[in-house]
């Protein structure tokens, strides 16, 4: 790291400290210093082949109750961090969350702001929930918190006796942060080949207009312990699945337009959960284009429970079909790697506590028969004291072809290290 990154990682270190001490009775509720950094091991393609993260963050959360709203139950929060990048050499001032609440009437609330939004029952898996993923901070070592991006946009919660209902409108699109070979290395479809610093992708985003707004339903209850809901989504694929030019590889997000369920509740000693979607792909009704996603049906099952010794285990299996498989045969390009009709992904998860719960293991497996590729998780966190916390982890991925979604990341294994001390 060069001196001049140096002196502005110290500067917001000192900074952060300055707002922890100086501010904590001014509202705000908590935050934290963290350092991380990783190892990075294999064949990778990508811009640095020793590491993809050498991090410093800071983060403060305020909280506050307006008096000239509290007719309403007003609430403001607001999540700010200051990211100090070794990998990128930049410093960035960050807006993770910053929303205001209100309940005008005893059955609603209204938050508007950018916000974190999850919904369904997967666990690391997700069918319902098309609200924008983190890819890149998830396989290299951030805290699991950061796999789910903000949006913003107002959610209106209406809740009555049987049926309780959110709708969230984002009057911008947001997509996921996908893997594009910046600090992974990755496939490319287009020239066939393991790819890294040297992929350059160009992604055309929707138009600002009215037409382009992203609306989500979710419909809702519990009866007897069982959880039930009912999923309505329309707006567009989190990841790039339409190209416009391959040769000039330029992508763009096609529109999606998603119907779903799932249940919850407990079973065998455990919680059970069941989902399934129909992700109707709007460019590309009748699958005839092959230059965009086909329509597809995602199903999932999943189960989990505590066995004795502190042991946590959780399963889940999931199945995605692609929908008029023919016509997507017949309009591939001859040299182009062809999908499964299905795709199957088991997870195993498993966590032991020690210590005192003061010590905590896990272990996440996803495995996928159809594409004979693997992703392992591990890792180990502990509390060294109330304030500080240290985890080691890995993420290790193994695959028979280039082209599958683990597979392609076969040269990207890495060990990192963070230390966080929260306030």
């Amino acid at each position: 790291m060069r001196l001049t990154q140096k002196i502005k990682v110290l500067i917001v270190v000192v900074v952060s400290l300055f707002f922890s001490l100086s501010i904590a009775e001014a509202g705000v509720s908590g935050g934290f210093i963290e350092s991380a950094g990783s190892f990075k091991f294999g064949d990778d393609k990508a811009e640095k082949n020793d590491t993809n993260l050498l991090e410093l963050r800071a983060q403060l959360r305020y909280r506050a109750y307006p008096e000239i709203l509290e007719e309403y139950s007003g609430e403001a929060f607001i999540k700010f961090e200051v990211l100090a990048d070794g990998y990128d050499e930049s410093v960035s001032p960050i807006v993770r969350e910053g929303w205001l609440s209100l309940s005008p009437v005893d059955f609603m609330d209204i938050k508007a702001g950018r916000q974190i939004v999850t919904w369904g029952t997967g666990d690391m898996l997700f069918v319902n929930d098309l609200f924008p993923k983190d890819y890149l901070s998830f396989f290299i070592g951030r805290d699991d918190e950061y796999l789910k991006l903000p949006i913003d946009g107002l959610k209106v919660s209406l809740f009555g006796e049987k049926l309780s209902t959110d709708i969230i409108v984002m009057p911008v699109f947001t997509p996921n942060n996908s893997l594009i070979g910046e600090r992974l290395s990755i496939f490319d479809p287009i020239s066939g080949r393991i790819a890294g610093e040297e992929l350059d992708r160009f992604y055309e985003m929707p138009p600002k207009t009215p037409r382009n707004l992203v609306t989500a339903i979710r419909v809702y209850r519990s009866y007897r312990g069982v959880e039930s809901a009912l999923y309505f989504y329309d707006g567009f694929y989190g990841e790039p699945k339409g190209i416009i030019d391959p040769l000039r590889e330029r992508f763009f997000y096609p529109r999606l337009r998603s119907y779903g369920a799932s249940l919850r509740g407990a079973l065998f000693g455990g919680i059970a959960n069941i989902e399934g979607a129909y992700y109707d792909s709007r460019d590309d009704s009748d699958g005839s284009n092959a230059s965009v996603e086909n329509s597809s049906m995602r199903v999932l099952a999943g189960f989990e429970r505590e066995l004795p010794r502190n042991i946590g285990l959780g399963l889940q299996y999931m199945v995605d079909k692609l929908l008029d498989y023919g016509a997507y045969k017949r309009n591939l390009d001859p040299t182009a790697k062809a999908r499964d009709e299905f795709r199957s992904l088991l997870t195993v998860r498993l966590t032991k506590l020690l210590m005192a719960d003061t010590l905590r293991l896990s272990l996440f497996n996803f495995y996928s028969p159809t594409d004979s590729d693997d992703y392992l998780r591990i890792s180990a966190a502990y509390d060294i004291d109330d304030n500080i916390k240290a985890t080691l982890g890995g993420n290790f991925f193994t695959g028979k072809y280039d082209h599958t979604e683990f597979g392609q990341l076969e040269g990207n294994d890495n060990l990192y290290l963070r230390v966080r001390y929260s306030f």
